[in-house]
């Protein structure tokens, strides 16, 4: 067996005190992870002095997580809350560093605020009638550019308020839901009636935008129509500031987004997939100079997803973040050659969230497997980190937390799979334990070296557990990617079933307690696996698809349609149907949990209702749990926790026949600030 390991591995000389201490530490539990504070969305300042981040903690007596938003000093340090009670968005500091912006709601919108970096009272910049989105400065650090969408004349709002509401799907701006067109706005920050300017006035839905360093044009990404499936109608528009003139520059079957101007002021980075049709790779980096529209793809030499990328002030290279396999890590694209430098070998998952304006520092979050994220900052040329946070330091004084590491096996064909493979603490090699299986979401999502507190509740109960990133998976190449093409269900079915014999041959896992669980994708590829073998005790099927035919107008289709199925149900009906795990129902002997959010708008609801009813119509074991409110991702402390909790109790249930009792929550209207005082170890206990 091939195997890499993750977890570090230290020998401990155990005193009368650390073993004291271990008798202290218990297995996590459900509401450990809901209590966890995360932290993100860290700018660095242009001189690369201090960083600005945010803090997001449990709120459980409103029934959601709190943000705040702290400075602290980039060579480490105390730090101190920045922003006041009424929060915002979007911060982004202006490019000499004397001014942070933001987005914030007034009047049931959201609008752009300004403040000193020094400190003082935050002042509203725009009162539109409409809601602001993205936003951008200027290099002169007076102008913001920004998207608005187009307001309601005072008798539309008036018709609407009446009740003339309805929506006229894909008409005009509307997609499945009610849409506005957009356009560009500018505000100076200086001039004293501070009256922004509307700089575009068309019928269209602009995507991402960019200033030129010259501030004389704007590049942006925009669509004529907002069909929920037609991305790749979206092209690059080059707008001329000084006399309003727009230029097509792509035109297309591929969507193109994230452009970025040059220090040059002559050419500008882009992702897409192609420039020609909407293939099935990874988003790759193009290059196109504004004056001749000469393009060119930069990334073909980098295996793996690209994000978070910024130009270096020379123009020569791009920096980025990059995931390959299960890590992540900084990389260094030279524009030229296409040649890629690696700049940092963390084993873990690394993503740089910000640079110094001179691109010499970074700030970036790390995490892996048994380390919860943090905050760090480093030069870029030379990893050498400086920590800003510690979130969470008592998950390593009180928490057990369970064994990962990354195996890999063939799958039927031939081809080879890896996936993380998580054992409970202290597990002795050979002693055979129950399996869960997960299924990640996507398809083209990926198990990746990162914290999450679910496989850590679920080592601390006892099981065994295996991540496959199945064919189709990205992080891997892009042959990888399309390995489910046409086959959805087959290939990727047998890399899932191939995994769980490699686990059983080795040892670790005892064949007639096994559990398969998943979100999304998960939830499609698990509730297939359960009409294809009865090896399964008991299923967990979050968000699933159960009828391929009847999704294909209120969800996503384009990529069943163009990929993992292929053609339409009426051109192909007959694949449509045999594909659907609705149509193998009859097989299915697996108990089976469904969960759904009732707004989900990605899978949505009537899949997972249609395949419970089936099942029940059948006197089949199972139960289905809607979720007021919630979309495709949960958002409600509340529901979060009766989604995990209602799912292990299943999987205890119908794996090892065990009446689960859950943990019990510290009561609802506890006082804040006992809470405080006493580091909320009862809600963790």
């Amino acid at each position: 067996m091939k195997r890499t390991l993750i977890l570090a591995v230290f020998t401990v000389s155990i005193t009368s005190a650390t073993a004291a201490q271990e008798q202290e530490r218990r297995p996590m539990t459900t509401d450990d992870g809901l209590n966890m504070i995360s932290v993100g969305n860290a700018l660095m300042s242009p001189d690369g002095e201090w960083v600005f981040y945010s803090r997001s903690e449990l709120d459980w007596k409103e029934n959601k997580r709190k943000t705040t938003y702290h400075m602290v000093p980039a060579a480490g340090g105390e730090s101190f809350q920045y922003i006041g009670e009424d929060g915002g968005s979007s911060f982004q500091f202006s490019p000499d560093g004397n001014y942070l912006a933001f987005r914030r709601t007034a009047d049931s919108t959201q609008q752009l605020f300004l403040m000193r970096t020094t400190g003082g009272e935050a002042v509203q910049l725009t009162k539109l009638k409409s809601d602001v989105g993205t936003y951008q400065w200027a290099n002169d650090s007076r102008r913001i550019f920004f998207v608005a969408d187009e307001s309601k004349s005072e008798e539309e709002k008036k018709r609407h308020k009446a009740g003339y509401d309805a929506i006229i799907v894909d008409e005009g701006p509307n997609g499945q839901q009610a849409a506005s067109w957009n356009n560009l706005w500018v505000i100076d920050i200086e001039d004293e009636e501070k009256e922004p300017s509307k700089i575009t006035d068309e019928e269209v839905r602009i995507g991402s935008f960019d200033v030129s360093p010259d501030v004389s044009r704007i590049v942006f990404t925009a669509r004529y129509e907002n069909r929920r499936n037609q991305q790749y109608l979206s092209e690059i528009f080059l707008f001329d500031i000084e006399d309003s003139a727009k230029t097509r520059l792509t035109e297309n079957r591929a969507p193109e987004n994230g452009v970025q101007w040059s220090p040059d002021g002559v050419h500008f980075a882009y992702r897409a997939v192609s420039n020609g049709e909407w293939e099935q790779r990874q988003n790759k980096l193009w290059v196109m100079n504004a004056n001749t529209r000469e393009t060119r793809m930069i990334s073909g030499q980098f295996v793996g997803n690209i994000s978070q990328s910024v130009w270096t002030p020379d123009a020569d290279a791009i920096l980025f973040t990059g995931r390959q396999r299960t890590n992540s890590n900084l990389f260094r694209l030279d524009v030229s050659s296409g040649e890629v430098e690696q700049l940092t070998e963390k084993v873990g998952s690394l993503s740089a969230s910000s640079f110094s304006r001179d691109r010499s520092k970074m700030v970036y979050s790390f995490q892996d497997i048994d380390t919860p994220a943090d905050l760090f900052v480093s030069p870029t040329a030379n990893h050498s980190p400086t920590r800003l946070t510690t979130a969470n330091p008592w998950i390593e004084s009180e928490i057990i937390l369970g064994m990962g590491e990354v195996v890999s096996w063939k799958s039927s064909d031939g081809l080879d799979i890896e996936g993380i493979l998580y054992l409970p603490d202290g597990y002795e090699r050979g002693t055979r334990i129950p399996l869960l299986l997960h299924v990640h979401g996507g398809p083209a999502g990926v198990f990746s070296n990162s914290f999450s507190y679910r496989y850590h509740v679920w080592a601390g109960l006892g099981y065994a557990q295996l991540l496959p990133n199945v064919r189709g998976s990205s992080a891997y190449s892009d042959e990888f990617l399309r390995g489910n093409n046409r086959d959805i269900g087959g290939g990727d079915y047998q890399d899932l079933m191939t995994g769980v014999d490699h686990v059983i041959e080795e040892g670790y896992v005892d064949p007639g307690r096994i559990g398969i669980r998943g979100w999304s994708y998960g939830g499609i590829l698990g509730g297939w696996t359960i009409t294809q073998t009865d090896r399964f005790k008991g299923a967990s099927l979050g968000a699933m698809v159960s009828d391929w035919t009847s999704e294909y107008g209120p969800g996503f289709n384009h990529d069943v349609r163009l990929w993992y199925i292929g053609d339409t149900p009426w051109e192909n009906p007959d694949r449509w149907r045999e594909m659907s795990p609705l149509t193998h129902v009859a097989n299915v002997t697996t108990p089976t949990l469904l969960l759904h959010g009732i707004n989900d708008r990605t899978d949505t609801e009537p899949q997972s209702m249609m395949f419970f009813t089936a099942l029940k119509d059948q006197g089949k074991a199972t139960r289905y749990i809607k979720f007021p409110r919630e979309p495709h991702g949960f958002r409600e402390p509340r529901h979060q926790r009766t989604r995990d909790i209602e799912e292990i109790k299943w999987i205890q249930q119908y794996v090892l026949g065990i009446d689960w009792t859950p943990w019990e929550r510290a009561a609802e209207d506890e006082d804040d600030e006992e809470k405080k005082d006493t580091g909320n170890v009862s809600a963790r206990r």
